[in-house]
């Protein structure tokens, strides 16, 4: 007489991680019913959830399931969200007891406030998938109070890209960190328009200690920035967390192209954000710059927006173009790229004007790198 396989057992010969996840429940001293549910648990996390074996096995010790009716009105709903597979096996596996959520009374009513962000469902389901203890904290005590705040000072589209690309913040809340350095930017002059925009850019600028924030507002007066100014803003982004640490490395890096610690200062307090980038973009910069350009170490001390550049999409093809102009004379050496230009600006004083003596030029500053017969820097 055959005898037919259970949907389990074919399971559990087919995968024989779910045979050794039975094998450890059957040497434990729990309860049977409760190995029956974490079995339960497994395969469902596998089969439904698409999560791996061994990744549905450590999911399965926060999650048992008695059965799937409630987990899999969770997963339609996320599918109605327009959530993919892919998404929904990174959040069960991040938060799996967001499959005992209760989906009509707990996720939709979040799903339908974090929708009404101005954000796009694909760029909703991405921070989720990216946090998606989001879904764990409580709407009304965390969510929404730290949304109102933000919603005081900051347009409804501003919201909407700090829950996209900061969306921590809606973990800690706003009343730890938040009030009390913006209460401190506040006391010490900084206006409003600063802090929106510092929020909105810098907001982790503004989650650091209040203690260490004092501290670091501190410095950035102390270095001689007026905090009237949007780029006291840059130089408290600049000078918080690692970025610091970057920073002083471009100090040093700099140093060794005679840059004095006065030019130091002196470019930080001009363009703060153009300072922090990395020692490969800084020599590459300097050795453009100053070998093959001929200017001097100084000169690019007082315009240093030149580190700010894409070095192969923007400053290549400009000093491409500045190379060319130089070698037949049109411009004079004294002449400098450094200084800050959008790229419809350079077109037309670079490129535009002087295209009926110099037609090759549009393909100079087209090639990107430089690649023109007789432009090579």
């Amino acid at each position: 007489m055959v005898r037919k396989l259970t949907l389990a057992a074919m399971l559990e010969i087919q995968n024989p991680h779910i045979f050794l996840f039975r094998v450890s429940c059957s040497v434990d001293t729990s309860p049977a019913k409760s190995q029956k549910t974490n079995t339960i648990s497994v395969t469902y996390l596998i089969n439904t959830c698409g999560l791996s074996p061994e990744g549905a096995i450590l999911a399965s010790k926060w999650v048992e399931l008695q059965s799937s009716e409630r987990a899999d009105s969770v997963l339609e709903l996320l599918r109605n969200y327009g959530a993919s597979q892919t998404q929904i096996s990174k959040l069960i596996r991040s938060h799996p007891r967001l499959l005992l959520t209760d989906p009509e009374k707990t996720l939709l009513p979040e799903l339908e406030f974090f929708s009404s962000l101005e954000i796009s469902k694909v760029d909703l389901l991405k921070t989720l998938a990216f946090n998606p203890k989001l879904l764990e904290i409580s709407l009304r005590n965390r969510i929404l109070p730290t949304c109102n705040f933000l919603r005081s000072m900051l347009s409804e589209k501003n919201v909407g890209v700090v829950f996209k690309l900061k969306s921590w913040i809606f973990l800690e809340g706003h009343c730890k960190h938040l009030v009390p350095n913006i209460g401190l930017l506040r006391e010490s002059g900084m206006p409003q328009p600063c802090i929106s925009f510092l929020l909105t850019r810098g907001t982790r600028v503004l989650m650091v200690n209040p203690e260490k924030f004092g501290q670091l507002v501190s410095e950035v007066k102390e270095m001689g920035f007026n905090l009237e100014k949007s780029t006291s803003v840059n130089a408290l982004c600049a000078l918080c967390g690692k970025n610091k640490l970057v920073l002083n490395r471009s100090r040093e890096v700099l140093k060794t192209w005679g840059w004095s610690e006065d030019d130091f200062l002196s470019a930080f307090r001009k363009y703060p954000q153009c300072m922090v980038v990395s020692e490969k973009k800084l020599m590459q910069a300097m050795d453009l710059l100053v070998n093959k350009m001929g200017w001097s170490s100084g000169m690019i001390a007082k315009y240093p927006v030149a580190f700010g550049l894409s070095f192969e999409r923007r400053l290549i093809p400009r000093c491409s173009v500045i190379k060319v102009l130089l070698l037949k004379g049109f411009i004079n050496e004294n002449l400098n790229l450094s200084r800050e230009r959008t790229e419809k600006q350079f077109l037309e004083i670079f490129v535009n004007r002087y295209l009926g003596e110099v037609p090759e030029l549009l393909s100079v500053y087209l090639s990107r790198e430089g690649r023109y017969p007789g432009c090579m820097i």
